[in-house]
């Protein structure tokens, strides 16, 4: 099982100091939360795309380049690629120029994300919010598996005879994961290719993950691509620890009632009670996540969300200390006891290499 965290690049002032970190102070902490993850043992590194305030990654793929450079084994991804407002054409070739300079340390998210105005800023409709994600990615898949594409759609001009470059490294496109909150349509296509689903989890109860989960899986076996229970699903999740768990109420408590988000809604008790949001001591967390596997069954990537909300560097350095030293040796553990033989572990560049290579015939 796969680890991580990600980032959506909030820059928001500190409700206990009223500091605001510029943009440049804002996407160095993002730089420096990566190479942390590395050095701590963490598996991925995610951030967002956003294009207003109070957010900075307009630009993932310049982000994670820059990563890149600076890491060795960490997964690169997004927790979000706007598929619905960037063009398919630029997704394609971006994404597998990061795939080369990472040397296939990539994977990436697609999704709507959660701001409206964004549409026509880029040209769209909100309205045409899922017939966009469905288009824009069918013509993404045949930009990466095909060398000449000629195509026509609804929402850009056609292609004739196009080639998107570079090619996918080594011929295999980077895995794709469908992030989706509340749309079954979302659930529906990663499930008719056979890619992943990530539910980001963090707004939302149980039961309502649990419904869209099973959901995904049952469309998944119905597409022929394993059994239910061998879909590849990821989770988000919000976590803020201290060794004390009073503690870590009470310091993040201003943080929670400020942040940008949710801030001025239910309580922060209320909102855990309801929420994956877990703040207390680490073994809470380590319970808390465990306790994801009774609704969702056997996943491969869990990813947390620490350094929102104005939360200062030197705070969020130290929840990753907690994480690296605490809680991923123990979930690692325990997912892996449970974990059942049949069941994949998360996509690679590697393994999804190994396995194109199998199924193509032996040269006599």
């Amino acid at each position: 099982m796969q680890f991580g965290v990600f980032t959506v690049g909030d820059v928001t002032p500190d409700p206990t100091t009223g500091r605001e970190p510029t943009e440049a102070e804002r996407i160095r902490a993002m730089v420096t939360i990566a190479r942390k993850a590395e050095e701590i043992g963490l598996d991925v590194f995610a951030t967002g795309e956003h294009h207003n305030p109070p957010f900075v990654p307009s630009s993932p793929t310049t982000l994670l380049g820059h990563v890149a450079a600076l890491t060795e084994r960490l997964v690169l991804s997004t927790s979000t690629t706007l598929i619905t407002t960037n063009d398919p054409v630029k997704i394609a070739e971006d994404y597998a120029m990061l795939q080369h300079l990472a040397e296939g340390r990539v994977d990436l998210m697609m999704g709507r994300g959660n701001t409206g105005p964004v549409y026509p800023w880029f040209g769209q409709d909100i309205r045409q919010g899922i017939p966009l994600a469905l288009e824009n990615y069918a013509l993404l898949r045949r930009l990466w598996t095909e060398d000449v594409v000629d195509w026509e759609g609804r929402f850009r001009t056609p292609l004739h005879g196009f080639t998107s470059t570079p090619r996918p490294l080594d011929g295999v496109a980077p895995f794709v994961w469908h992030g989706s909150i509340r749309s079954p349509e979302i659930a529906e296509q990663a499930a008719f290719y056979g890619d992943g689903f990530f539910h980001n989890h963090i707004f939302w109860p149980a039961s309502h993950t649990q419904q869209m989960v099973e959901f995904y899986r049952r469309r998944f076996e119905h597409y022929g691509h394993g059994s239910a229970d061998q879909a590849i699903v990821g989770l988000g999740g919000q976590v803020f620890m201290r060794k004390n768990s009073q503690d870590a109420v009470r310091e993040f408590r201003p943080y929670f009632d400020h942040a940008p988000v949710y801030g001025g809604g239910p309580s922060l008790e209320d909102f855990s009670s309801q929420t994956p949001l877990t703040v207390g001591s680490p073994q809470e967390v380590i319970d808390r996540t465990l306790g994801f596997r009774d609704y969702v069954g056997d996943y491969q990537r869990q990813l947390f969300l620490i350094d929102h909300a104005g939360l200062p560097l030197k705070t969020v350095l130290e929840q990753m200390d907690l994480l690296g030293e605490e809680v991923v040796p123990v979930l690692r553990r325990e997912f892996a006891a449970l974990k059942p033989a049949h069941v994949p572990d998360a996509p690679t560049h590697a393994s999804l290499l190994a396995a194109r290579d199998a199924q193509e015939p032996a040269l006599v």
